[in-house]
């Protein structure tokens, strides 16, 4: 298993964390884009800073670029670092899309497919002439004509931000990559099944994909403390990451068995009561989903992600100190090499 590490970079002090992960033997570095500042600014900064480490948009939201400016901008990115870019994707949800992009969220599954097909026409070399359901290029009736780009073709790998099934499939068919989250090793096939479905249909392997799992990362013998500070910041995520009716996250947590726990949760933040809301999320979702606790216990929770078919982490870490975080990262990196150590002998 790889572990890279997830970095919202600003200034020196981010640049240089992230140079010093590289350093450790950190795979990746994933950048987020969300109302803030964009994912592709950083990663350029980051490509003439490093030389090694993957650089990896997580995630880039599908709607706010076209798809041919996103082909644009990642194509770029890949020249630029010599290959070590990685496009992460995902659609998102109504509130940040139509609130702050002013796109409508429509089709997500479709506008997904379609926005993958576009890139890799345009990162192949192929002349630009697609026929979809949300993109027609070029447009009919128009002056415009199909274009092909000036850049050399390039592999880009495309990574998805997928929960619910039908996206699940659509990246087990089409991307080089699962982006997850909200994720049990224990109930690990809810996602991976879909995955494998989507993978088979299109003649190809679950295998053929990296499964990348979110985590953070906390050492600590004060288990309890930590497992139930880690399960409160799950209630924003389940109160305000998407709308009443949208949300992907409390979706994906009821299909592995937490549905009264969310909707619970959601109900008290959606009435003011935030505080009631933390305290209401199991601390099971804070432990479950996170890399939290003793070395034995998270070397027993490695294995299991391992056991699951978990191929790579995207590790933040719950120290407030940079020093202390790449501490944290070596010390995570050294327990990850035990265990696969031990998985080759026991193979």
């Amino acid at each position: 298993m790889r572990v890279g590490v997830h970095a919202s970079v600003a200034g020196a002090d981010g640049v240089q964390f992230v140079t010093s992960a590289e350093r450790l033997g950190a795979d990746a570095v994933w950048v987020p884009e969300f109302w803030a500042g964009d994912a592709f600014t950083p990663l350029a900064y980051l490509a003439a800073a490093t030389s090694t480490i993957r650089l990896a948009t997580g995630i880039v939201q599908l709607g706010a670029r076209t798809p041919a400016m996103l082909a644009m901008s990642a194509m770029s990115m890949q020249g630029l670092s010599s290959g070590r870019f990685v496009l992460g994707i995902g659609t998102s949800g109504p509130q940040v899309m139509e609130g702050w992009h002013g796109v409508h969220y429509d089709r997500p599954v479709r506008r997904t497919r379609e926005t993958i097909e576009i890139l890799r026409m345009i990162s192949t070399g192929q002349r630009l002439t697609y026929q979809g359901e949300v993109y027609t290029l070029p447009l009919p009736g128009g002056e415009g004509r199909s274009i092909r780009s000036l850049l050399p073709p390039t592999h880009l790998p495309i990574y998805v931000a997928a929960l619910g099934p039908a996206n699940l499939r659509l990246t087990g068919e089409l991307a080089d990559g699962w982006i997850g989250n909200s994720f049990f090793p224990e109930t690990a096939d809810v996602f991976f099944d879909p995955i494998r479905a989507g993978a088979a249909a299109a003649g190809r392997d679950i295998a053929d994909l990296d499964l990348t799992v979110a985590v953070s990362v906390e050492f600590t013998d004060d288990v309890d403390e930590a497992g139930r500070r880690h399960a409160a910041g799950y209630a924003f995520t389940f109160g305000a990451m998407g709308s009443a009716t949208t949300n992907y996250y409390n979706d994906a947590f009821a299909r592995q068995g937490f549905e009264d726990d969310v909707w619970a949760v959601q109900q008290l933040w959606l009435a003011g009561d935030k505080d009631a809301a933390r305290r209401r999320v199991p601390i099971e979702i804070g432990l479950g989903t996170n890399l939290v606790g003793t070395d034995d216990m998270i070397r027993q929770r490695l294995r299991l992600y391992q056991d699951a078919g978990v191929t790579a982490f995207r590790a933040q870490f719950a120290a407030d100190d940079p020093h202390r975080q790449l501490d944290d990262l070596a010390h995570l990196l050294d327990l990850v090499r035990d265990v696969d150590a031990d998985a080759e002998v026991n193979a």
